[in-house]
Formats: C-alpha cells, sequence, structure tokens
C-alpha cells in the first residue's frame, strides 16, 4: 500500500482531535506526508466527532472517501462509517461499548485493572492501530512520549497493555526522510505572521480562526509578542489599530460574523493609513450558518467592507508554505504599504492538520524614505506612501485622523484637500497593483500546455491537483485575490480555451472578480454544503467537463 486513511470516532470530549494529530504525528515520524480532516458540530458538549487522517508517500492536501481502518469508540462511529471502510479494510474497537466485526479489545477492561481514566482509551487504542500496522513499540512509545503531556507512564502502560492484545496484520515501511512538521493551518498561519515580525496579535476566539490566537498565546513568552483577548470583536481592531500608532506590527484573527463587528475599524484604518493584518477564517453562512464547517463564501464582503474607498490587500494560501509565505509577506505588505492586509482562509484549512516544511520564508527588510521634519504624517510622495514616525518622539506632534485631514493630520472640509489625499491614496493602490501582479502569485501546475483550465483558489486547490493527475488539465491559481494580479493570471491563461471554475460557495465569489476581467468560466463546479470535497468527488465532478 503507497497510503493509509483512517478513521476515528467517538463522542466530543473523547479527545477524538488530539488523538488523531497523535496518529498523523506517528506517520509523520516514519516520513509519510500527512493530511487530518476534523469533523465537529457546534455544541458545547457532546455531539459525534470524527477525523480522518491519510497517511500517503507524496504531499497531500484532502480525505478519500474510504477508509482503510476505523477506529470506534462507539456504536455511533460504526453506524455512521461503516460504508466508508474499504474493501479488507478493519474496525478497530472499544468490545465493551461497541458491538461489530473487526478487531475488539477490551480497553475498559485494561484501563480500570491498570487503575488509569477514561481518556487514555485514546492511547490504548493508537497502540492498537500501529501494532495491527506493524510498526515497532520502540518508534511508537517515542511519539507518545513527546505528544502526551501528562501522566505519561501510566498512559504508556496502559498502551503498551493493549498493544499485547493484537497480531500484526499490515507491516508498513518508514520512509527515508526526516520527521515534517505536523500543523494546523490556523498553526502554520502564526508562525507566518512570526517571521514576519508581528509584534502584537488580538482576538476573541471565533471558530474557526481560534487556532491562531492559542497558538500564539502558547509561545508569547518565548517569542516576546503580546497576545491579548479583549471584550469583542470592536475592541479587537481598534486595540490592534492603537499598537500600530505606536509603530508595532500587529494581527487580528477571526471569521465571518466577528468580521462585521469590525468593519467600522477597517475604514478608520483606510482613511488613517495604519497598518494591520486580519486574519478571516471563513465558515458556512449568512449570520451563524453552520460555524464548525466550511465556505468559500466571504470573498466579496471582505474585498468591499467598509465605507469609502481605500487601498487593501487580499492574500488566500493554499498549503502551509503559502501559509507561511503569505502570513510573512501580510506583515510586510501592511506595514509597507499601511494598508490593512487580509489572510482569508477557511475552516478546511484553519483546522485540517498538514505536514509542510520547516524552511521559513526569507524576509527582507523594506527600505522606505525617512521623514522630515517638522514631520508631517500624511507628508506626500510619489507613491502615496507617507514616511512613518512613532510616538513618542521630542518635539514633534504625531496626528491619525479617521475625519478627512490635511498633510498634518488635521481635519479638514477643504474639497481642494480632500481630493489631494483622495489622489494620495490612489496612487497608493496602484504602487500596490504594480507590486502584485508577479508571476509568483499565480500557482499553475497539471498539463501546462492542456486547452481546458481549471480556475480555484485556497484550499480547494489541494484536492483539484489530487483529482486531475490523470487528466491534460492545466491548473491556474491566483494567491492574490485584490489587488488581483490580472497580467500575470492572463499570461499563465494562455492557450486555454475552455475554463471551469472550482469554489465552495454557490453564487461564485472569485466568478464575479474573473468576469470584471474579462474571462468567463464555461463550467463551474459549487459546493456549499459545508463539507470539503474528497479527491473521487471532485475527480467525478471535473471528468463531466473534460
Amino acid at each position: 500500500m503507497n497510503e493509509y486513511s483512517i478513521l476515528i470516532g467517538g463522542k466530543a470530549g473523547d479527545g477524538i482531535s488530539q488523538a488523531g494529530q497523535i496518529i498523523g504525528s506517528i506517520f509523520s515520524s516514519l516520513g509519510y506526508h500527512v493530511y487530518q480532516y476534523v469533523d465537529y458540530p457546534s455544541l458545547i458538549r457532546g455531539g459525534h466527532n470524527f477525523c480522518i487522517i491519510r497517511a500517503a508517500k507524496e504531499p497531500i492536501f484532502t480525505h478519500r472517501t474510504k477508509v482503510n481502518a476505523i477506529i470506534a469508540f462507539d456504536q455511533q462511529t460504526v453506524d455512521t462509517h461503516l460504508d466508508k471502510l474499504a474493501n479488507h479494510g478493519i474496525i478497530l474497537f472499544d468490545k465493551d461499548k461497541v458491538k461489530t466485526e473487526g478487531v475488539g479489545i477490551s480497553i475498559t477492561q485494561i484501563i480500570n485493572e491498570l487503575q488509569g481514566i477514561p481518556i487514555m482509551g485514546n492511547t490504548a487504542m493508537i497502540a492498537v492501530l500501529f501494532r495491527y500496522l506493524g510498526v515497532p513499540w520502540e518508534h511508537v512509545e517515542s511519539v507518545l512520549s513527546r505528544k502526551i503531556p501528562k501522566k505519561i507512564e501510566k498512559n504508556l502502560q496502559i498502551a503498551q497493555a493493549a498493544w499485547k492484545t493484537v497480531t500484526p496484520g499490515l507491516n508498513i515501511s518508514p520512509i527515508s526522510g526526516e520527521t515534517k512538521p505536523f500543523l494546523s493551518g490556523n498553526e502554520w498561519i502564526a508562525i507566518g505572521l512570526l517571521a514576519g515580525g508581528i509584534d502584537a496579535y488580538i482576538a476573541y476566539p471565533m471558530t474557526p480562526s481560534s487556532g491562531v490566537l492559542h497558538f500564539l498565546a502558547s509561545v508569547a513568552e518565548e517569542t516576546g509578542i503580546t497576545v491579548y483577548h479583549p471584550e469583542s470583536e470592536i475592541a479587537v481592531i481598534l486595540m490592534a489599530l492603537g499598537f500600530s500608532y505606536t509603530g508595532k506590527k500587529s494581527a487580528v484573527g477571526t471569521s465571518g460574523g466577528g468580521f462585521c463587528l469590525m468593519t467600522e475599524g477597517l475604514s478608520l484604518a483606510g482613511q488613517a493609513e495604519l497598518p494591520i493584518v486580519i486574519i478571516v477564517s471563513q465558515r458556512t453562512g449568512p449570520s451563524t450558518g453552520l460555524p464548525t464547517y466550511t465556505a468559500q463564501s466571504d470573498l466579496m464582503f471582505i474585498r468591499h467592507a467598509g465605507q469609502g474607498e481605500f487601498p487593501r490587500w487580499i492574500a488566500a494560501p493554499a498549503n502551509p508554505d503559502e501559509a507561511l509565505r503569505l502570513g510573512a509577506e501580510a506583515v510586510q505588505i501592511s506595514s509597507q504599504f499601511q494598508i490593512p492586509a487580509f489572510i482569508l482562509t477557511d475552516k478546511t484549512f484553519s483546522e485540517g492538520i498538514y505536514t509542510g516544511s520547516s524552511s521559513l520564508p526569507r524576509t527582507e527588510p523594506t527600505t522606505k524614505p525617512g521623514p522630515t521634519f517638522p514631520y508631517n504624517r500624511y507628508a506626500d510622495h510619489p507613491d502615496g506612501i507617507s514616511p512613518v514616525l512613532s510616538p513618542p518622539y521630542p518635539g514633534e506632534s504625531i496626528k491619525v485622523n479617521s475625519y478627512t485631514h490635511d498633510v498634518r493630520g488635521i481635519t479638514t472640509e477643504d474639497p481642494q484637500v480632500t481630493r489631494f489625499m483622495v489622489e494620495k491614496r490612489k496612487r497608493k493602490q496602484q504602487v500596490l497593483c504594480e507590486y502584485v501582479d508577479r508571476p509568483e502569485n499565480i500557482f499553475i501546475d497539471g498539463d501546462k500546455n492542456a486547452t481546458t483550465g481549471i480556475i480555484c483558489w485556497g484550499s480547494v486547490r489541494g484536492p483539484v491537483t489530487e483529482a486531475i493527475q490523470t487528466m491534460s488539465v492545466r491548473i491556474i491559481s491566483p494567491l492574490i485575490l485584490e489587488p488581483f494580479p490580472k497580467k500575470s493570471f492572463l499570461k499563465a491563461m494562455e492557450g486555454v480555451e475552455k475554463i471551469i471554475l472550482i469554489e465552495e460557495s454557490a453564487m461564485g465569489q472569485l466568478d464575479k472578480i474573473l468576469r470584471e476581467h474579462g474571462i468567463v468560466p464555461d463550467q463551474q463546479i459549487l459546493r456549499y454544503d459545508g463539507r470539503p470535497s474528497a479527491v473521487e468527488e471532485l475527480e467525478e465532478q471535473i471528468r463531466r467537463y473534460v
């Protein structure tokens, strides 16, 4: 077998997601590329949770429709997912709780005999899985010892007792190469922010973006950044803009509902020309929608949010490497151009867990013209970007203003000054457009001479890349969505005669941007049930049009 898919399911509170992450880490330590899909209802407690962990020799970005093994902590897992089990697949289950065919282990009995606690059943089941797969105990033990934070001796005692009850059914082979980092999309983005030199992260928890807050809070002391959780999203963005005024590189994170509350602060950033990075992780809407499920339906909202006209930058990473690069670039772009810079992602990428590169993106310090004195915060410059001076600076007043203002930051309603400041921001927009329109901001894959092109963005690109392996099609995927890199995109489209657009929205969000630039898709594959597509599902849909 070249790859393995494992489904693990149980009740909320059983530690399903953490157990899945440990399984993925063991595969990663064997040299495999790993992806983990996490599925759970939006409940405070209870409900059915499951994860699909897929390990392969090549990079992977989604799940398959069938799995090779099901680990069942409760009867519902078997009843709900039995149809996903591949031929010759196996069910591993706690026979004290589940009635089915497969490999049953008395997990509850083992825990009781060794005086453990119920959550330790996860460790036991992980041991059973890798015993069945033929992985040596020493290897499993070393990963468990690193990943389990509490009572490791008791956990290992229970795991080894469960291990001894099972006979190996397979003999999987390690892959040469180093262990790959196995992190969630939110964590990859957060590391990108750190690589970009972020000083402060402010957020109110909101699924599915909360992982960025949790990760950065966990490393705040060692990195020296400020992480703060205020009372609301309105406070979040205003506090971040306060950091920005003082010269600190700040970022916030939220999802659609939270970003609604931030939009007036966003306009303040536009008028006051305060840099800020905003992470928006999309989920199914409108309103509360499906809080723990995915969508790509907020692009037009993010693109047009806020009153008035001002430049902004929107990037959509599709994999860990792009999350690192674009996270770092967002910090630099927002600071260099003094604008809001968005990382637009979704639940699939935010909470999906991926193996990726351990190399951080290289960031180059930007050269900016220094301020002249007496200092004017909004002094004119050919590129529309005013030199920045941060307070306190003896002898100088550094004014920022949400009202229309002159170059000193003093409020005005003079029509000539109003027009002058608007044109200054328009010049900055033009420079930003030229900066963004580069070939590296367009991802091209597949058959690069094919006359059929698939256009997609964000997390959807991963499964598309896998689905078209045996087809003669070209993938064209923009990494930057605003300003749209039109010249580079059209260059990548040369020779394409038939266009298929794939998005996870009902009305087509990127579709509207493409049509602004005269690009009209021939076919659309739209998904809007909150679930990401498996490889086979997309392959079947694409073949209808190729």
